[in-house]
């Protein structure tokens, strides 16, 4: 299977929607092919589906073959299937097309030389277990070319399809769907019903399945709609019955246009590419077979927001799924072994069970039954008096019994409980702990009431206790909070509102001051924090949920923001993105090969390629630094 690393621009006729269409975004244009509007072949009138390609070709899948079809009519190679739908993207100098034999059930992708007239088949997926009602090709914002499969009673998958075809995920999507179009610039998957309706999907694999129903007409006669894509990234839907004529200028909004303004052939309409305002068009009047050129005037657009620049780094690792489905794993902590960086551990929350604890593999190596842990946090070499032997703790909170639970890890990395702490909290939420410069060690707890409660342990006799220190709130529900222990200062999560910081020592005033709100960049909920410190500067990482991303702020005054990427997927080593985090950690510290620089580990809210309960990815800090330009 080639590598698929270009943005596309495709043009489609179809027998009941006859289109070009050439769509283009930012990425590899250089290597689209130039394509002239040429009023196509008469020997095209009768096929299914057609499509323009450079060089004065044409792609028509008949009734049993797709054909190569020079300007002059003549077939140029043709390939044996009986088809019901055809799609495009083009690959540097090449065009893959996408279709299935609708008596195998395989899907086929064929690579076509337009310039030298050639077709061969590239490779096939395997027949779904689900009949097959309408295929199409998605390019998400890594440039991954993707496919999507839809079954006729709504059983759908979607697929990577490079470097080698991997199935992504199953899908739920509404049964009876008779065509799919994917609008790779807003990430959206266009669907059809057999009675006239359509659905706007979210085609990116992350997070939840979302969908908005575009149009319900309920019409009584099958076969109403078509969509076209225009040169825009717009779509255009085509009611041959109605004669109405249809823009999605947002993902989820439609817009009729201007009627026309006499009867067409709506069967054989050309959506044109052109940089004129408006929407162009060419059609074929009743009792004719003459094209004719149509516009309309630009239609009101709603405004649109420009999106922030975004990159996208790739996680290396993947850790054990959890063993339950649904919301489980929540937060991460690192500990990093005195002697051997490979032997370090990541220690997770599992909100259903209790704390997991992974290798730098990602391979579980314990699971520690201590209840519904929610927040973790670690702190190494802690003394409790000047001739202390340094101690590594772990801490959570155990949400059924509104209390903190604190662990000591071993120097192979083996984790242990060594207390209970009971809390007056009534729903115990986030965590973090504090490492004052004197010594010693203090847990920050909050309750989703807005009550944060700080406590000072201690050690003595070799057992530990709590002494409640200070307490102040928020308005409204907290959870993340990360201490920098080396500047005195508390950075917290307040949800719906942004990131708080206020001094850290238990004896100074909780002034707070917010030094990010929510909105555009930091879209809520406000969830995991984490301190990555270097020897230059030290950076204050916040996962955005709202958005699956992820923000890097200087973690001192101004707090200037320097940066936002997202996680995605990593095709050769097979793992998926992640999306909608809850929890984060980060460290600068060496841990080795990749890590060298240091690593983030994310929880990830939906396991991907194949679908999976939830987990946690490790991404080397070199990635986020080099995609960010950070110093």
């Amino acid at each position: 299977m080639p590598m698929f690393t270009n943005i596309f621009r495709t043009c489609l006729l179809t027998s009941t929607l006859l289109a070009i269409n050439c769509h283009a975004t930012t990425a590899g244009l250089s290597s689209v092919p130039e394509i002239k509007s040429t009023t196509p072949p008469a020997t095209l009138q009768k096929a299914q589906q057609v499509f323009q390609l450079d060089h004065k070709r044409w792609l028509s899948l008949e009734k049993s073959a797709i054909r190569l079809i020079a300007a002059d009519g003549s077939i140029l190679a043709q390939y044996k299937i009986r088809a019901k739908h055809l799609d495009l993207r083009s690959h540097q100098s090449h065009w893959m097309a996408l279709t299935y034999d609708t008596d195998s059930q395989q899907s086929v992708v064929l690579q076509i030389d337009a310039a030298s007239g050639t077709m061969r088949e590239s490779v096939s997926l395997p027949a779904p277990p689900f009949a097959l009602e309408a295929s199409c090709w998605y390019r998400d914002q890594q440039s991954l070319l993707q496919v999507f499969l839809i079954g006729k009673e709504g059983i759908s998958q979607q697929w990577l399809m490079e470097p080698q075809p991997r199935l992504i995920r199953q899908l739920a999507l509404p049964p009876q769907s008779e065509q799919c179009l994917s609008d790779d610039a807003s990430g959206r998957l266009f669907l059809t019903g057999q009675y006239g309706q359509v659905w706007s999907y979210r085609a990116d694999a992350e997070g939840p399945l979302q969908a908005d129903l575009l149009l319900n007409t309920t019409q009584q006669k099958k076969h109403g709609n078509r969509l076209v894509a225009l040169s825009d990234g717009k779509i255009l839907l085509a009611q041959s019955s109605h004669q109405w004529l249809w823009r999605a200028d947002r993902p989820t909004h439609l817009q009729a246009l201007p009627p026309l303004r006499q009867p067409q052939r709506l069967s054989a309409l050309i959506a044109l590419h052109s940089k004129q305002p408006g929407t162009r068009w060419w059609t074929q009047p009743e009792n004719s077979t003459t094209w004719q050129i149509q516009q309309s005037a630009s239609a009101t657009s709603l405004p649109e927001k420009t999106p922030l620049p975004v990159a996208i780094v790739s996680p290396v690792v993947q850790t054990a799924s959890m063993q339950q489905f649904g919301d489980s794993a929540d937060d991460p902590a690192i500990w990093r072994h005195p002697a051997d960086a490979a032997k370090s551990r990541v220690l997770g929350t599992n909100k259903k069970f209790g704390l997991m604890v992974y290798d730098m593999q990602g391979q579980l190596t314990q699971a520690l039954t201590s209840g519904r842990l929610n927040n973790v946090d670690v702190r190494q070499q802690v003394r409790f008096g000047q001739d202390a032997t340094g101690l590594d703790l772990a801490m959570a909170t155990q949400r059924d019994e509104n209390s903190l639970v604190l662990f000591q890890i071993s120097a192979e990395g083996k984790v242990s409980e060594a207390a209970r702490f009971n809390t007056p909290l009534d729903k115990i939420y986030g965590f973090c702990l504090y490492q004052p410069p004197s010594g010693g060690l203090q847990a920050i707890v909050n309750d989703k009431d807005g009550r944060f409660l700080q406590y000072r342990l201690q050690y003595e006799n070799q057992k530990f206790s709590a002494e409640l220190v200070r307490q102040f709130r928020t308005e409204t529900q907290p959870e993340a909070c990360v201490a920098d222990d080396k500047r005195g200062q508390l950075f917290i999560g307040e949800e719906k509102r942004g990131i708080w910081v206020l001094p850290a020592a238990a004896e100074a005033s909780p002034t707070m001051q917010l030094i990010h709100a929510t909105g555009k960049e930091l879209v809520a909920d406000t969830e995991g924090l984490a301190l990555y410190h270097s020897e230059q500067t030290s950076y204050l990482l916040v996962s955005s949920q709202g958005d699956h991303s992820y923000l890097v702020l200087d973690a001192v005054a101004p707090y200037r923001l320097r940066g936002k990427f997202r996680i995605g997927m990593h095709p050769q080593l097979g793992i998926d993105g992640t999306s909608e985090t809850d929890g984060i950690e980060v460290t600068s510290a060496n841990l080795g090969g990749v890590f060298a620089q240091g690593m983030l580990v994310v929880q990830d809210g939906y396991k991907r390629m194949p679908d999976g309960q939830q987990n946690f990815k490790y991404v080397p800090w070199s990635a986020i630094r080099s995609a960010l330009q950070l110093p």
